[in-house]
C-alpha cells in the first residue's frame, strides 16, 4: 500500500506540486478578506520551512566547508575551539551561566563593529571620492576619460543636487541667508523624490511577487486543470 502510494505520488508529482502551490498561495492571500486561521497555519508552515532551509544552509554553505572538514579532514584541531564558543551562545538561556554568554557575544560584536567599519569605509569613502566629478568638458588624457558637454552638465547637476542635500543636514548653524535656506529647501525636495523613487521600485517588487503569484494561479492550476480535463 505504502509502495503504491509512492509510486502514484512519482507519477503525478508535478500536479501535486501545482495544487500544494495553488493552496498554500490561496491561504497566504485569504488575509487580504480578514485575519483567519487558514492564513495563520500557512504563515507558520512558511517560517517553519524557512528556519529549516535557514539551518540546512548555515551547515552546507558554512559550517560543514567552513569548520567539519578543516578540523576532521584537513586536520587543523585548533578549529575544535570554535565549537566551545559558539555553544557558549546557548548559555543565554542559563541564569547561573548567563555571563560566559555575554562574554562572548561581546566579543562577536566587537568584531563585527570592525567589520562594519571596514565595510562603511570602502564603501562611502569611495563615493566621497566619486563626487569630485569634472564640470568643464575635456578632450581624454592618459589618465583620464574624455568629458562631454552633456557628461559635463550632468555632472554639474549632480554637484547641485550634492551641495543642495549635503545643506539640508548642516544644522549647526541657522539657515537665515537666502540662498542657503533656499538651497538646502531644494535639498529636502531631491531627498523626497529620491525616497519617492525607492518606494516606487519596493511597490514594483511587491506588484512583481504578485503578478507571478497570480499568474500561476491561472495559467498553472485553473488553465493546467481545464486542459487536463478536456
Amino acid at each position: 500500500m505504502f509502495g503504491n502510494l509512492i509510486r502514484t505520488i512519482a507519477i503525478h508529482h508535478q500536479a501535486i506540486e501545482v495544487w500544494i502551490g495553488a493552496l498554500c498561495t490561496i491561504g497566504i492571500f485569504s488575509l487580504l478578506y480578514q485575519e483567519n486561521k487558514i492564513y495563520r497555519f500557512f504563515e507558520h508552515l512558511y517560517i517553519g520551512l524557512a528556519a529549516g532551509y535557514a539551518i540546512r544552509t548555515t551547515w552546507v554553505d558554512a559550517l560543514y566547508p567552513l569548520w567539519w572538514q578543516p578540523l576532521f579532514q584537513g586536520g587543523q584541531w585548533w578549529w575544535f575551539f570554535a565549537l566551545p564558543a559558539g555553544l557558549m551562545f546557548y548559555l543565554i538561556y542559563s541564569r547561573k551561566y548567563v555571563w560566559m554568554a555575554r562574554l562572548i557575544i561581546g566579543i562577536f560584536l566587537g568584531l563585527s563593529a570592525g567589520m562594519q567599519f571596514q565595510q562603511f569605509a570602502g564603501q562611502y569613502f569611495k563615493q566621497i571620492a566619486a563626487s569630485f566629478k569634472p564640470i568643464v568638458p575635456q578632450a581624454a588624457t592618459a589618465t583620464t576619460k574624455a568629458v562631454t558637454f552633456s557628461g559635463a552638465l550632468n555632472n554639474l547637476l549632480f554637484m547641485a543636487i550634492l551641495v543642495c542635500v549635503i545643506l539640508y543636514f548642516l544644522f549647526s548653524f541657522e539657515h537665515d541667508n537666502r540662498v542657503v535656506r533656499r538651497a538646502a529647501g531644494a535639498g529636502r525636495w531631491m531627498l523626497m523624490i529620491s525616497f519617492g523613487a525607492i518606494f516606487g521600485s519596493t511597490v514594483m517588487a511587491r506588484m512583481a511577487l504578485l503578478i507571478d503569484r497570480t499568474h500561476f494561479i491561472i495559467t498553472r492550476w485553473i488553465v493546467g486543470q481545464i486542459l487536463h480535463h478536456l
